[in-house]
């Protein structure tokens, strides 16, 4: 999901923004020299952005690379971003958020003025993530893959963080940005011409209407985001076989490298929030998912019927701020004693920890708008992504080294708890929480 604090940072910001963006326009007579509202304006980004970090790279030793890739070109195809070993670190770093429309559906998200979208473009416009666009990929290996799901309001671009490591240590990762109104923008083309002219159609966030009861919509969300997922998998296996498939984008990346570059057997599911329900919801409708694991999962869109349809092993990675008695009761429910299930929470962190805006604003801003925990940024994704690593190599039968963080699966260390700070034993759980995000 989206980093929800961030909505009482963009209304006050907005107070300064109309100000010095918009005040003129609604008051022509006014004589207010651009040299000072851009003066202003650059004040407040310095202040939003000091102690800002760096999107981390990889841990692994692979090089990694990152392109994107739609397949179809209208809203029924599949959109990916995806991270990969390469063999050339000649390339530029990729742009993290690379349209100015995804602003745009940010604000939609928040509900603020959609003149917010000029100062998120300012603040985070130019920001990189530490994967080279379009690189080759690094052939002559066969990988297994991930497919990663993002979370509400939030789009394929977001969590480079985990799709970084991941492809670092031999992964190649495509997080799916879903068309189901959940992300903040995502776009299609309308036809062939338009393709060719690059002549973008964007969907923008889909918000509810006043009075709509929030989880049948969610259901249907989750369930058309897990087939996604699905349709994903099946386009990357096609060009793993050779089968010839069109990139509606064009770019430099030849997608025939994929042919005999996945390792078929040893595919697994990965997702943030609303993405860790769509991991729980595809694994209920597709074996080739061989384990998922769910950062902070949002269990709400879930439907009780997939909690007796998942045989594969799951994985629960949650902050220690985020989760509320319900929603660990609902994903208890998926727990029997023939099936593997493993819990961990990361000891003060936030829900915003497994996602990139962790990283992409300063300390401050960061703590007061609940997108950084008292634990380290760079500490937390580490923990999150060792861990995952672990449970990878053990259900997905890699010959790997990742065996030696197991301990981290256990919550074994530090900064980890094993299972959960919650207690469920209380009886009077506050209904209310079931609509939290």
């Amino acid at each position: 999901m989206v980093p929800s604090k961030l909505h009482a940072l963009f209304c006050l910001c907005s107070c300064l923004t109309l100000v010095r963006f918009g005040w003129q326009d609604l008051h022509p007579a006014a004589q207010m020299k651009s040299s000072v509202w851009l003066n202003e304006i650059q004040a407040l980004i310095a202040a939003a952005s000091f102690g800002q970090t760096k999107i981390p790279r990889g841990s692994g030793s692979y090089s990694v690379g990152c392109t994107d890739l739609m397949f179809n070109y209208t809203k029924k195809g599949s959109f990916l971003r995806l991270y990969y070993p390469t063999q050339d670190d000649d390339h530029h770093d990729t742009l993290w958020i690379p349209n100015k429309e995804y602003f745009f559906g940010l604000t939609k998200v928040l509900g603020t003025h959609s003149i917010m979208a000029k100062f998120l473009g300012l603040l985070f416009g130019s920001m990189t993530t530490p994967a080279k666009w379009n690189s080759p990929l690094r052939t002559g290996e066969k990988y297994p893959l991930i497919v990663f799901s993002h979370g509400l309001g939030a789009f394929r671009t977001i969590y480079s963080a985990v799709g970084n490591d991941l492809a670092s240590h031999g992964f190649i990762v495509a997080a799916v940005e879903h068309r189901d109104g959940s992300a903040s923008a995502t776009y299609y083309f309308e036809d062939q011409s338009a393709a060719m002219k690059g002549n973008k159609s964007w969907l923008y966030f889909k918000t509810l209407k006043r009075d709509e009861d929030e989880a049948p919509l969610r259901n249907e969300q989750v369930r058309q985001r897990a087939k996604e997922c699905s349709q994903a998998l099946d386009l990357i296996l096609d060009i793993d076989h050779g089968r010839p498939v069109q990139n509606a984008l064009e770019l430099e990346f030849d997608v025939k490298q994929l042919k005999d570059s996945i390792d078929r057997n040893k595919v697994a599911m990965i997702g943030h929030s609303f993405g860790g329900a769509t991991v729980i919801q595809a694994l209920s409708e597709d074996q080739r998912f061989r384990c998922g694991i769910a950062l902070d999962a949002w269990m709400l869109p879930l439907g009780d019927e997939v909690y007796s349809r998942i045989p594969q092993p799951l994985f629960f990675i949650n902050s220690e701020q985020f989760q509320f008695p319900a929603n660990i009761i609902k994903m208890k429910k998926l727990y029997s004693p023939d099936r593997e299930r493993k819990m961990i929470t990361i000891r003060d962190s936030v829900h915003q920890n497994f996602d990139d805006f962790t990283f992409a604003t300063g300390k401050i801003v960061g703590y007061i708008f609940r997108l950084k925990g008292h634990i380290d940024s760079n500490v937390a994704i580490d923990l999150s992504n060792k861990a995952s690593l672990a449970f990878l190599q053990k259900h997905l039968g890699l010959q790997k080294d990742f065996d030696q963080w197991n301990s981290l699966i256990e919550g074994e260390d530090e900064n980890l708890i094993p299972g959960t700070n919650i207690n469920i034993t209380c009886q009077h759980i506050n209904t209310l929480q079931n609509s939290a995000r």
